[in-house]
């Protein structure tokens, strides 16, 4: 008898959780980050799935009725370039309008000498990043928006109106498409929040990597300075973006801390003391985090091995998967391994024989999450998207769930909660200081406090989302 959404639902669910919480559930759960994968099997381009949401997320729809996946982002397609081009950013190019329709969205790091924050910037990142991002670097990367100390203009005032209204309406679209997933599809989200190292920050949208890397070498105290002066804000919106139910990880994308773009030292030194303390406070909510760890991981697996146990869910992209296995099953769930070029240009076959590889080292006591090594772009092969799903639900089977719970969080460890800096996260411009500048208050003062941090946190969450997600 075929089953009902909400049976399957939570079936998947259930799957998906024993297994990142390195238990054994019936068999293995398939949990694809499919992006522009979705277009090329809906029939649409890069172009109609990046710049109108609306058909991305018809697109994933899509893939979950046909495909029998355990859990899917509501839409990898995440930047939404409708509001890319809103704000004027100038490190996109939009599929259809700056690059070949068919083509991803790509993003486009600027020169040394062209980097969105200056060297000499450093200690006013340092000293205010909240204030930093909305006087320096935002109209630095909007080609809307004026420098400061130039004359506002129409323009200006509308890359922020039409950005924030834009992120309103893309966040609230999010509750909707989740409802569909699960009333039409039965496929629960596979990822709650968002979050990135500090150093990747600075690598990703501040100074770029070539610019990072000779501060690095030259003034690496000023790059860990404001590593941790970011780290407390970074933390603050991920705390804020965790599944209230703690089923669903937060995901943290990793980018250059790996090999070969910094050294071991400088990993040791500078990336994971600013990202470590995140996620054990993260763990201390009672939340996961997903370590996507784009690249090769390898050198840093015994770094990783002395997270809390069950804290993480390690994802397996150009690390040594066996090596992975060695250092972090049974005490870590284990994700990926499944090459992208190998879905985009090998066999069925070749396809099968890896996912049993994989299933055969990494899944026989529980912890592990079928999906390919990155994220499934528009080259991957739908016969071969099909191979890995069916060849996993038909191999990686394991019987009766002997399903974990969820492990009580540990108390916050005395960890480093980064830099002190003028404006607390979650704030842009406080409360005391806007108090200090209007006549006394003769009603109810904590109401208009309450009501005025309310609504400046808003603030706040758009100018660090821009930051982190476009």
């Amino acid at each position: 008898m075929k089953k009902n959404p909400r049976e399957l639902y939570d079936e998947r669910l259930g799957r998906y959780v024993a297994a990142m919480r390195n238990g054994t559930p019936d068999r293995v759960p398939i949990r694809p980050f499919a992006a522009e994968f979705t277009a090329t099997y809906a029939g649409l381009t890069c172009q109609e799935v990046t710049h109108d949401y609306r058909k991305a997320f018809d697109a994933v729809l899509r893939c979950c009725a046909d495909f029998d996946w355990d859990a899917v982002v509501p839409n990898m397609v995440y930047v939404w370039t409708g509001l890319t081009q809103a704000m004027g950013l100038r490190y996109y190019a939009i599929p259809g309008i700056d690059i070949a329709a068919d083509v991803g969205f790509q993003y486009r790091e600027p020169s040394e000498n062209e980097a969105f924050m200056r060297r000499e910037e450093y200690d006013e990142l340092i000293a205010d990043p909240t204030r930093f991002l909305y006087e320096v670097w935002f109209p630095r990367v909007s080609a809307e928006a004026v420098q400061r100390g130039c004359p506002v203009t129409y323009r200006n005032n509308l890359a922020f109106v039409k950005g924030g209204m834009a992120m309103l309406d893309y966040f609230h679209a999010f509750g909707p498409q989740l409802a569909r997933m699960r009333d039409e599809c039965g496929t629960p989200s596979s990822i709650s929040g968002m979050l990135k190292a500090p150093l990747d920050i600075l690598a990703d949208k501040l100074r770029g990597y070539v610019g990072l890397v000779y501060d690095l070498m030259e003034i690496p105290d000023k790059v860990l300075a404001a590593c941790r002066a970011l780290q407390p804000h970074l933390q603050w919106i991920a705390l804020s973006g965790l599944d209230a139910e703690r089923k669903l990880p937060i995901p943290i994308w990793m980018h250059r801390g790996c090999v070969p773009f910094i050294s071991h030292q400088l990993f040791d030194t500078i990336y994971w003391p600013t990202l470590r303390p995140i996620i054990e406070a993260i763990w201390a909510q009672g939340n996961q985090v997903l370590l996507y760890a784009e690249g090769d991981w390898t050198a840093h697996l015994d770094s990783f091995a002395q997270l809390p146990e069950g804290s993480v869910i390690f994802h397996i992209d150009r690390t040594d998967y066996k090596a992975a296995g060695r250092s972090l099953g049974g005490k870590f769930c284990l994700s990926g391994g499944v090459p992208n070029f190998l879905l985009a240009t090998g066999t069925q076959e070749a396809v099968k024989a890896r996912c049993k590889e994989l299933i055969d080292e990494l899944a026989p006591r529980g912890g592990y999450i079928m999906d390919a090594s990155a994220i499934l772009q528009n080259d991957a092969s739908i016969d071969n998207i099909r191979a890995m799903t069916n060849f996993t639900r038909d191999y990686g089977v394991y019987g009766p769930s002997t399903r974990t719970p969820q492990r009580p969080a540990p108390p916050p460890p005395p960890g480093d909660p980064g830099a002190e800096t003028a404006t607390k996260p979650g704030a842009c411009f406080p409360w005391e200081r806007k108090v200090a500048e209007i006549p006394p208050i003769p009603g109810d003062s904590a109401l208009a406090k309450k009501v005025w941090e309310d609504v400046d946190s808003l603030g706040y969450v758009f100018i660090w989302h821009v930051l982190l997600g476009y």
